[in-house]
């Protein structure tokens, strides 16, 4: 009764309230962020950019044209300033050279606090800003990404694009028309989600289409997710992400056959700090799941939209893959006879450098650190200060889409990372080599730990459909990048209506 008492006087209140009385309190809400907010710039800081709008600051002017913004605040401000970011305030180096300061600076700019925080808006994952601990051990699971782990794992890989191929696509005899990113957001994840967590012992291919459309709703709203809106204000997402952590409980994933090491390896620590039945364990596994597909879905949506539209580059990197089957001896045929080594896939320079212009020209990955304690970052321009409670950030786009760096930036060129014959590893600015040049992954101790995994994902995708199948581009109109995830990963397209 107290309950439908207290509903009742809630909905009174808000009919009450009418669009006057919300007018009335949105404004007294922004006159109190105002009044709250009274930060200035102190001597020795950065220049300061707070916008016209409480608490938001920059946001809707950033989120517009992130890269086109970023230049004009560095031409105005220099390569180090303060932006107001949804109640963040960030400090932006921009400057390659000084990449380092944000690397090196391990005690007091903090990335585990920084993505604790973050996994706890996006998964609701509590426990690991508390245990230590378990945060250690979680991390020494991704050595079962790399070395024989990882050929493992791409042995796997291999077996289920032979099963998803064989039994979707190669009874095709005609032309199909599929919309392109749908077709990568499927087959990603379907491939992701059986080489890490296995396929379900009673074959049902609902769950993992059901699964996969509650993912995408999810992802849809991750930039907000992580933001300090609260969950309750975004749809249902609360409800989404609940149905897709019970999913991925234990009980539920004790179902599944074929674990992978990594897999086995995390759920093994978890049930070590939590009990079996503890619905937290499958928001950790829904965290790793959006960190193996989220920006592989649209890396390989990019990678294959340029090479749809530059025939050069598709010409070149299919004798590539020619070349590469004939040296092994092999031939391509009905089935999948064809297998390539780790080591094999690594040799596909042209390959590899149309993914990479691919990540160069779509990826909004930004570095940031938590600060703990105020701190002076001494700098070949001079000293800034920043302070305790801060972020400090390196925006990549910024070095991406640098003339100095790249020529002719915002051109798509399949070959801009070979160089006589090989991998070109040396760029240069104002006649100086540069430690980072591409950063699509992060860097340091935030350094995406399962890069390797999902390059070689995208490979052997792409050597299966360049050699099996002829493609062709049905709506061959430019498109341009959504930023909804502002700085976080992959930019999905503007509009996901393609057809390939």
């Amino acid at each position: 009764m107290a309950g439908e008492v207290s509903a009742a006087m809630g909905r009174f209140s808000l009919e009450w309230l009418g669009l006057p009385g919300l007018a009335l309190a949105a404004a007294l809400l922004l006159l109190a962020l105002c009044l709250l907010d009274r930060r200035t710039r102190r001597p020795g800081e950065p220049p300061l950019i707070k916008g016209w709008l409480p608490y938001l600051g920059v946001v809707l002017k950033l989120r517009k044209d992130p890269l086109s913004f970023m230049k004009t605040l560095q031409k105005q401000h220099g390569d180090t300033f303060t932006v107001l970011l949804g109640g963040k305030y960030i400090t932006f180096i921009l400057d390659p050279f000084q990449y380092q300061l944000v690397i090196k600076n391990h005690k007091q700019l903090s990335f585990r606090l920084f993505s604790n925080k973050l996994l706890e808006k996006a998964f609701s994952i509590s426990q690991l800003q508390k245990n230590h601990d378990m945060n250690d051990e979680l991390h020494l699971c991704y050595q079962f990404l790399q070395g024989k782990s990882l050929d493992i794992l791409l042995e796997s890989m291999m077996q289920n694009l032979k099963q998803v191929f064989e039994s979707q696509l190669l009874k095709t005899t005609s032309w199909d028309t599929a919309q392109l990113y749908p077709f990568c957001s499927s087959i990603i994840f379907e491939i992701t989600f059986t080489t890490i967590y296995g396929k379900v012992l009673v074959c049902d291919n609902r769950f993992i289409s059901e699964l996969r459309d509650d993912f995408l709703k999810f992802d849809d709203k991750f930039a907000y997710l992580v933001s300090n809106i609260p969950i309750e204000l975004l749809g249902n997402v609360k409800s989404i992400r609940k149905k897709i952590i019970k999913c991925l409980s234990s009980e539920n994933l004790a179902k599944m056959q074929g674990w992978s090491e990594v897999f086995q390896s995390r759920q093994d620590v978890l049930e070590k700090y939590y009990v079996h039945e503890d619905l937290e364990i499958g928001a950790h596994h829904l965290g790793f799941l959006w960190a193996s597909v989220a920006n592989t879905i649209p890396t390989m949506f990019w990678a294959m939209y340029y090479l749809l539209r530059h025939p050069e580059a598709m010409a070149a990197v299919r004798d590539e893959i020619d070349r590469l089957l004939q040296s092994t001896g092999q031939k391509k045929g009905s089935g999948f006879p064809i297998h390539l080594t780790r080591e094999q896939l690594d040799s596909l320079i042209c390959l590899e450098s149309t993914i990479f212009e691919a990540l160069r020209l779509s990826s909004y990955s930004t570095t940031i650190r938590f600060v703990e304690e105020d701190l002076t970052l001494s700098a070949e321009t001079g000293d800034y200060c920043v302070r305790k409670g801060d972020l400090v950030a390196i925006f990549p786009p910024i070095l991406h889409g640098d003339p100095e760096i790249f020529e002719a930036p915002e051109e798509f060129r399949y070959d801009r990372f070979i160089e006589d014959g090989k991998k070109k590893t040396t760029f240069f600015k104002r006649g100086k080599k540069l430690k980072c040049y591409l950063m699509p992954f992060g860097t340091g101790t935030s350094k995406c730990p399962g890069r390797f995994f999902a390059l070689m994902e995208i490979k052997q995708l792409l050597v299966i459909l360049l050699t099996y199948f002829d493609l062709e581009i049905i709506d061959d109109k430019p498109i341009g990048l959504n930023y909804n995830r502002l700085l976080f990963g992959i930019q999905n397209l503007h509009f996901k209506e393609m057809y390939a």
